[in-house]
């Protein structure tokens, strides 16, 4: 049982002020415990030696006192707890988030990541607004309880202190269980996430091929493993409990049986006995509590271990130089013998490409599906790095400049543009989040798209992306050439902007590309003629090579 995770612990810097005032409202709230049980044992102590009902109003105040200061600094360890840790949740997705799109942008593994993202990271709000508190509790209150209750009565003191040691031990013993337990509860959990995301994308395939059926089996066996693990956890939550209320009902039992024992023979006052009898069972709830928020973060430490090996894995993507790479509206973009394998491919992907994109022009990249198109953008865009030769603007090598920088001349369309959950014009505007208004209309306009999304609902503040009003393919190839007009970039990187779009779609884009071109340097990935007759030159790849051009216009 990991009762702090130092890599968790190093993660909360930011939230440290935070969980310093967590610890004193700890503090805080063990001297009030202290403060009611002494108050409450003269009150009754008074009482039955027979003192009148307004002579007890001063204790009777200090006593509401007591009980409000109580519940003022629990609920205040409850605010700030869940203060500190929605700003270390946000700290952590930021960091994977980063952590992906900068030094692993080609990874595959986004069903995992979003699982790790979401619910566990969720899952750990438990363990830094509840459990690390209440560990503060755990620590405070009992050193305070057994010292004031040295000071009135040593003999109890000295059973509390040999009573204590029970509660702790059995919560590791059922925390390294639980914990295992957990942990496999997590890895179903992940691996039913990553097979549903896998056989959604390929559901149309599945259903092609009549592999639907088996499919649901699979996912069903899944299912089952997951339910079974969460089971266990619970049955052993639940045991866990059960044992650490019976250690912490033993220590109350056997303070309480001596205390009174003392009283009837005489050699323990009444109030001295009151008190150690109101401060026994606040000795052991902090425990029993700090067992209980255990289990409730147990899936979000279960999780910590995969988050932290995603966190630390080596880039992909190497961060490049200090340099600043110069535009491409000026220098010439050369790929010098270039290869790229990919590990879990038996043959290189690009092997030995010379290519080059002048200053101005459109060049256009042809050939058949698989052949490496897409990944020249990828190696242009830096987001993969080339196993042999290099990638020069002008006469600097990119691997020596800044990638965030050279990135920013940059300006990409992807064949499948991704729209997030906003409006037309919020998503329009992530190419350029300074942009106006009156910018993005016009972007628009230029994409083709100003027609369409004026016909929406609500024109540009119609809600789109995940959940939304759904766009065709071809109106969302028209939201990502927009954003690259937005972008205005001196670059352009143009991935199929017509492919699988109908003939009226196609012709609209056809034009927004033939606008994209006036101005800027531009690499267009394209099979259809009507693209290619606008370009420059012609590189024609197969098999991982570029071949000799074809000059389709003068300069």
């Amino acid at each position: 049982m990991r009762a702090l995770d130092p890599r968790l612990v190093r993660r909360t810097q930011s939230a440290r002020p935070l969980l310093v005032l967590d610890a004193a409202l700890g503090v805080g709230t063990g001297l009030a415990v202290l403060a009611q049980a002494t108050v409450l044992a003269r009150i009754v102590t008074r009482g039955f030696g027979g003192a009148r009902a307004g002579s007890l109003e001063a204790d009777l105040a200090l006593l509401v006192m007591a009980f409000a200061v109580r519940g003022a600094l629990a609920w205040g360890m409850e605010v700030v707890g869940r203060r500190a840790a929605w700003g270390v949740l946000s700290e952590l997705r930021l960091a994977l988030a980063e952590k992906r799109l900068r030094d692993r942008p080609t990874e595959g593994d986004g069903a995992e990541l979003a699982a790790v993202a979401v619910q566990g990271i969720e899952g750990l709000e438990g363990y830094l607004a509840r459990y690390l508190p209440q560990v503060v509790l755990a620590t405070v209150v009992p050193v305070l309880v057994v010292l004031w209750v040295a000071v009135i009565d040593p003999i109890s003191a000295v059973i509390m202190l040999l009573t204590l040691p029970l509660v702790p031990v059995f919560m590791w013993l059922i925390g390294t269980y639980t914990e295992d337990r957990t942990r496999d509860r997590w890895e179903a959990l992940r691996d039913l996430s990553i097979h549903f995301l896998d056989v959604v994308r390929g559901l149309p395939t599945l259903r092609a091929l009549g592999r639907a059926g088996s499919e649901r089996e699979r996912i069903g066996a899944v299912s089952e493993r997951y339910r079974a693990a969460t089971m266990e956890t619970l049955r052993i939550s639940f045991l866990s409990g059960s044992v650490l209320e019976l250690a912490a009902t033993l220590g109350v039992a056997l303070v309480a049986v001596d205390a009174g024992l003392r009283l009837v023979s005489g050699s323990l006052g009444l109030q001295a006995g009151l008190t150690v009898l109101i401060l026994a069972p606040e000795l052991y709830l902090p425990f029993r509590r700090l067992g209980a928020e255990y289990h409730a973060s147990a899936d979000g430490l279960a999780v910590a271990d995969r988050m932290f090996a995603l966190l630390d894995q080596p880039a992909t993507v190497v961060t490049g130089g200090a340099r600043l790479a110069p535009s491409p509206a000026r220098a010439t973009i050369r790929f010098e013998r270039v290869a790229l394998s990919y590990p879990a491919r038996g043959t290189p992907v690009l092997e030995g490409v010379d290519l080059e994109l002048f200053p101005g022009e459109t060049l256009a990249l042809v050939g058949a599906s698989g052949v490496g198109k897409s990944t020249v953008a990828a190696l242009l865009l830096c987001l993969l790095e080339p196993t042999a030769g290099r990638i020069c603007a002008g006469d600097v090598d990119l691997s020596q400049c800044d990638r965030l920088a050279w990135r920013r001349q940059l300006a990409w369309v992807p064949q499948h543009p991704t729209l997030f959950r906003g409006t037309v014009e919020e998503n329009i505007r992530l190419a350029g989040t300074d942009a106006s208004r009156r910018r993005v209309r016009e972007a628009a306009a230029l994409a083709g798209a100003d027609e369409f999304i004026s016909s929406l609902p609500d024109g540009y503040a119609t809600v789109v992306g995940d959940g939304a009003r759904p766009l065709s393919p071809g109106e969302r190839r028209r939201i990502g050439l927009a954003r690259a007009f937005v972008r205005d970039a001196p670059c352009v990187i143009l991935d199929e902007p017509t492919a699988d779009l109908d003939p009226l779609s196609v012709a609209i884009v056809s034009d927004a590309v033939q606008r994209m071109q006036d101005g800027r340097t531009v690499l267009l990935i394209a099979h259809r003629p009507e693209l290619v007759r606008h370009a420059d030159r012609v590189v024609h790849m197969a098999d991982g090579l570029a071949l000799p051009d074809v000059v389709r216009r003068a300069a």
